[in-house]
């Protein structure tokens, strides 16, 4: 079992940073798959990083491409989302995945989450 805690969203002008965090105890992360994933209101969760435990090989959604970094500390057993340049567009509540298997793009790969944290930004 891994439980995973969210932190660091809140409320942003467009163009501002902010960067999230998820803690995880029960099982280190090195062993899976972390994903982040968010989800709007009236939409649908949509994948917008991963970082694959073995081999470090990262992926990001089109849209965030270039704007946000998917990093992790194996000491804190925590992964974390840099988000720069943000825009209104990336207001979602945001969620941390784990996944012991391969996929790492569809939300139904994923066996662990989080609570999520509300990411707000401003125009």
């Amino acid at each position: 079992q891994v439980q995973l805690v969210e932190s660091g969203g809140g409320l942003v002008q467009a163009g501002g940073s902010l960067r999230l965090s998820c803690a995880a105890s029960g099982r280190t992360l090195s062993r899976y798959i972390m994903g982040w994933f968010r989800q709007a209101p009236g939409k649908e969760r949509e994948f917008v990083t991963a970082l694959r435990g073995s081999g470090g090989s990262t992926y990001y959604a089109d849209s965030v491409k270039g704007r946000f970094t998917i990093s992790r500390d194996n000491a804190k057993n925590t992964v974390y989302l840099q988000m720069n340049s943000l825009k209104p567009e990336d207001t979602a509540v945001y969620y941390c995945a784990a996944n012991s298997g391969i996929l790492y793009y569809t939300a139904t790969a994923y066996e662990y989450w989080g609570q999520g944290t509300q990411v707000t930004v401003s125009s």
